[in-house]
């Protein structure tokens, strides 16, 4: 065997010891594809999930299809180049006017870095898989890993399904102790995915979406990140998503008004489904991805700080930069003027977007289906939802 060949064995076995460590969290590697591949195939409930699909095939013929494009899949990113990036592809096609991107703030090499994007959360599903089509379409080598809380994996499918989508798992709903201990595992996880596996990583920057779209970095995301070694070998990459319109918006302020009205008031695992599924089908407009300045370029101006401090600043810089980085629509100057009951922002907006985003508004509402319906609450809600963007570039704007 050759000295070279035995160095790259070494390595491997190497690699795949370090992996026994984050069996409980990480994405399936390219040799356990084909045994998960099987397993949901094998899945009532998956079964019948791909039934509603195509109902006149009976199931030997649907799984016989299934397997038949399954030939040549020998790693979670041939997995979402043969099934995701056409579902993607579709959702874009019917489901927006048009998914763009910005990364002239990268470096123009695409080959060699990895990086850590950590982005405003907008959908649970269609954030970071829009983000791999975009990588796709712009010369990456690779997508990313993502981090995707337990709560969300209902059944067994669902949870094999994105694991070999290159999920890792985030663990939520736990004691301090294990939240202190989960958060360490998965910090490592993520040095190790960015340095060893060469893998991107992607990471929304607070626990669950920002229901009033009033985005904000949670100090706690950045201090996770931080636990397994240095944050500058991540390349984190500040990243702003902006809807045009949130299809989400309308179950949003109904929860404001069921939490309003009943502060204990949680939502049901249907009630996350059915938010994927209206994030997923909902019309979103028009849709745009801004990477902002790497973090590295600016992070050692921030390293004298108290650790505490530290934290606060690098927030806020994040924060800075994902704001600067919205891009915004008619309907976000509309909301705005709203709000305060002025006409401050018109020069943004015509009279027939201001028509259109009061039809869009009234559609939305009528959707909300509780027995106490506070109209005027809800409307609110909305426009703060559309206008809190506009609101943040403009501070944000300001301070540079």
């Amino acid at each position: 065997m050759s000295m070279e060949k035995s160095n790259h064995n070494s390595q491997f076995s190497t690699l795949n010891s370090q992996l026994d460590e984050f069996n409980e969290i990480r994405p399936y590697e390219p040799e356990e594809m084909n045994q998960a591949f099987n397993d949901l195939l094998n899945d009532r409930q998956f079964s019948l999930i791909m039934k509603g699909f195509a109902p006149w095939l009976p199931k030997f013929l649907r799984n016989g299809l299934l397997r038949l494009a399954f030939i040549g899949v020998k790693s979670p990113l041939d997995f979402q180049k043969r099934f995701m990036k056409p579902v993607v592809n579709y959702i874009i096609r019917k489901h927006t006017d048009g998914c763009t991107f910005d990364d002239s703030q990268l470096p123009a090499d695409k080959q060699v870095p990895r990086y850590t994007f950590v982005s405003n959360h907008r959908d649970i599903v269609l954030d970071s898989a829009f983000l791999d089509l975009l990588l796709f379409k712009n010369g990456y080598p690779t997508t990313v890993e993502i981090g995707i809380g337990d709560n969300l994996l209902i059944y067994p499918w669902i949870k094999r399904l994105v694991r070999m989508n290159k999920a890792f798992t985030v663990r939520r709903g736990l004691t301090a102790h294990e939240m202190f201990e989960s958060s360490q595992l998965m910090s490592r996880y993520i040095h190790f995915a960015v340095t060893k596996k060469r893998e991107n990583i992607w990471i929304a920057q607070r626990e669950g979406r920002a229901k009033d779209s009033d985005d904000r970095t949670q100090e706690s995301v950045l201090k996770m990140m931080a636990m397994g070694g240095d944050l500058k070998e991540l390349n984190i990459v500040p990243l702003t998503i902006s809807y045009e319109f949130d299809p989400c918006d309308y179950l949003k302020a109904q929860e404001f008004q069921q939490k309003r009205d009943n502060p204990a008031f949680k939502k049901s695992k249907q009630d996350d489904l059915d938010n994927m599924k209206t994030g997923i089908f909902g019309y979103k407009g028009r849709v745009r991805y801004h990477c902002g300045t790497p973090i590295n370029l600016w992070i050692e101006e921030l390293r004298e700080l108290p650790k505490n401090e530290f934290f606060a600043q690098l927030a806020k810089r994040m924060d800075q930069e994902i704001h600067r980085g919205y891009t915004l629509y008619p309907c976000n100057y509309i909301a705005l003027d709203e709000l305060n009951g002025n006409a401050e922002q018109s020069s943004h907006y015509t009279a027939a977007d201001r028509q259109r985003f009061e039809s869009y508004l009234k559609g939305q509402l009528a959707k909300i289906k509780l027995p106490n319906k506070d109209e005027a609450f809800l409307r609110h809600k909305m426009l703060e939802m559309y206008a809190n963007p506009a609101i943040n570039k403009g501070k944000a704007d300001s301070e540079e």
